[in-house]
């Protein structure tokens, strides 16, 4: 069973961790400043890699954004192209930079 944690420190800097049958797999880095989450990298170790859970990690992400109230600055590639992909399922959270 997969399950999205995240740890922050005092600054409000850290990351969502993935865990996939029972060890950490992956990680998003993120930042909150007020009401803005940045997510600035996510990364899957490679012998998980092409099993989706880049995906689950981002939606674990997306879970808590939803019931904090914020808004995603999508900074990390992964993310961003979820987003663009998708920009109808994340209006409510995306927050789009100028020329977006």
């Amino acid at each position: 069973m997969d399950e999205v944690v995240i740890r922050l420190n005092a600054k409000n800097h850290g990351a969502f961790y993935l865990m996939h049958d029972g060890e950490q797999a992956g990680e998003m880095v993120i930042g909150i400043d007020g009401d803005v989450l940045t997510a600035y990298h996510t990364e899957i170790i490679p012998q998980a890699e092409g099993k989706g859970l880049a995906r689950v990690l981002m939606n674990g992400m997306v879970e808590y954004v939803r019931a904090h109230n914020l808004k995603v600055r999508p900074l990390c590639a992964y993310v961003h192209m979820q987003f663009k992909k998708r920009p109808e399922e994340f209006a409510d959270i995306w927050l789009k930079q100028e020329g977006e």
